[in-house]
């Protein structure tokens, strides 16, 4: 089975029901089902069939029509963001290896540094319009449909490819785990560049859902499409959780929330929950390689608030040693994942071996009941004295202080310790009171040795720190 397979069906049997409702436009299933095959039709009969179609669009209907077309024709689809400089956008589809791009012409300069092939979004529909509408072939469901790059949290990023059965299986996930059906309307408030997003509303039209979709996210409109469209799924990253509920946003009606892209403080799941009861918050850890790994569910946040869940129903994890021995309960190790969700690879690398274990070397433990705990980043990790600290732990500590907006916690370089861990803070507070919180809830060698104040934090474009570029700073303030 592939992404699209299922258009068909629910163009047979709901024709009348709403795929997409954008801002200025909407597509019943009948539609959606007729431009898809049309956007594949189209591909599959170029005089050189291309094997990767880059998109440079903004969230829109045509972005998701493109996408799914690529993917219904056997193409792997390469989302562009129209954030990135022209010079990121040509070195991205370089790396792509794509054989032509389709863009708005709003983005025009952003292709000067790209040697691709460009065509041009308007040219692009109407040859479309005019394609066949006759069924596409089957795809090979091993067949890579999606490239998409890694956050660069911890250096420059690398693209990767998936193929449609890894995530025909994360769509089972969200079917099973998160109860979401096809009487759902799913709100999609943040770019389709980052794969949260992007996988909601795929997942979604698998599932035949309604996907109301933002062209970018605006608390008050977020609010305002809660009441009018019925919104009975978001997704969404805690930076805008937070923000929503900044504005009072959550409706009165039982609404799941789907959470993923950063870390979601304890604190800040149980203050939502207490004010809006009836939601039902689900937070999950995942990665571009291994996809769904483990969930927290509304019921085990209330009892396990810290930790990232069980794994999902196709899942299993195992905790292993710097010797490769499995770890007891408790015991901070290497997590090891096997599932059949992972990625098809790294662009121009080593396809990874689909049926054995695989890691993204963060570092955590499993309770007695195999509820999963991350610690960190192996790579992230800071040995001060030959003492391990994950910056991670101690950023959710300091994050439960409610002065604090945002922290991020980076090692850098001393003479005696060989590193030390330093804070950067946003937020009302001082050093001497964060010293006194992490006092409470810390080792005393985890607790930051340096503290730097203010208004910015370097975020990736997920709502995830910048890692790379806080160290730099910090270090570059100490050199």
């Amino acid at each position: 089975m592939t992404i699209t397979h299922t258009y068909r069906s629910f163009a047979d049997k709901n024709p009348s029901r709403i795929a997409i409702q954008t801002e200025s436009e909407h597509i019943t299933y009948r539609d959606w089902n007729r431009l898809v095959t049309q956007t594949a039709n189209w591909l599959r009969t170029q005089p050189n069939v291309p094997k990767r179609v880059a998109i440079l669009l903004p969230n829109s209907l045509a972005f998701l029509q493109l996408f799914a077309g690529a993917a219904a024709a056997g193409c792997t689809a390469v989302p562009i963001d129209t954030r990135w400089s022209a010079a990121e956008c040509g070195e991205r589809l370089a790396v792509s290896g794509a054989d032509f791009v389709v863009a708005s012409s709003l983005f025009k300069n952003k292709l000067t540094d790209s040697l691709t092939p460009v065509v041009w979004l308007e040219d692009c529909m109407a040859h479309i319009a005019e394609a066949s509408a006759d069924p596409a072939p089957a795809v090979d469901p091993e067949l890579p449909f999606y490239m998409g790059f890694t956050s660069g949290s911890t250096g420059k990023p690398k693209a990767f490819t998936r193929s449609h059965r890894s995530w025909v299986e994360s769509f089972q996930c969200t079917e099973t785990d998160f109860s979401v059906s096809s009487n759902d309307k799913v709100l999609i408030p943040g770019t389709l560049m980052s794969s949260h997003f992007l996988y909601g509303a795929v997942s979604t039209l698998y599932l035949g859902g309604t996907v109301c979709l933002l062209k970018k996210f605006i608390p008050a409109q977020t609010k305002e499409w809660f009441t009018q469209k019925s919104i009975s799924v978001l997704y969404t990253v805690p930076t805008m959780t937070d923000a929503l509920a900044n504005i009072h946003a959550f409706p009165d009606s039982s609404v799941t929330i789907i959470s993923s892209g950063a870390d979601w403080p304890a604190a800040s799941k149980e203050k939502l929950a207490a004010k809006w009861p009836h939601l039902k918050l689900y937070d999950f850890y995942g990665t571009s390689e291994l996809s769904f790994v483990a969930y927290l569910s509304p019921e085990d946040s209330k009892r396990k608030p810290h930790s990232a869940g069980r794994p999902f129903h196709n899942v299993r994890i195992e905790i292993r040693s710097a010797a490769g021995d499995l770890c007891q309960p408790g015991e901070i190790g290497k997590i090891f994942v096997k599932s059949p969700m992972k990625f098809s690879g790294y662009v121009n690398s080593r396809t990874p071996d689909q049926s054995e274990w695989m890691t993204v070397d963060d570092m955590g433990y499993v309770d007695e009941e195999g509820f999963l705990y991350i610690a960190g980043r192996e790579n992230g990790m800071i040995v001060y004295g030959g003492l391990n600290i994950f910056p991670e732990e101690v950023e959710r500590v300091l994050l439960s202080c409610p002065e604090v907006e945002k922290a991020a916690v980076a090692g850098i370089p001393d003479e005696y310790w060989g590193e030390i861990a330093a804070a950067v803070i946003c937020g009302n507070t001082d050093a001497k009171k964060l010293k006194a919180w992490c006092r409470h809830k810390l080792a005393s060698y985890k607790i930051p040795k340096k503290w730097v104040f203010t208004d910015c934090i370097p975020e990736t474009n997920s709502g995830k720190i910048a890692r790379s570029s806080v160290k730099k700073w910090l270090r570059g303030m100490v050199d």
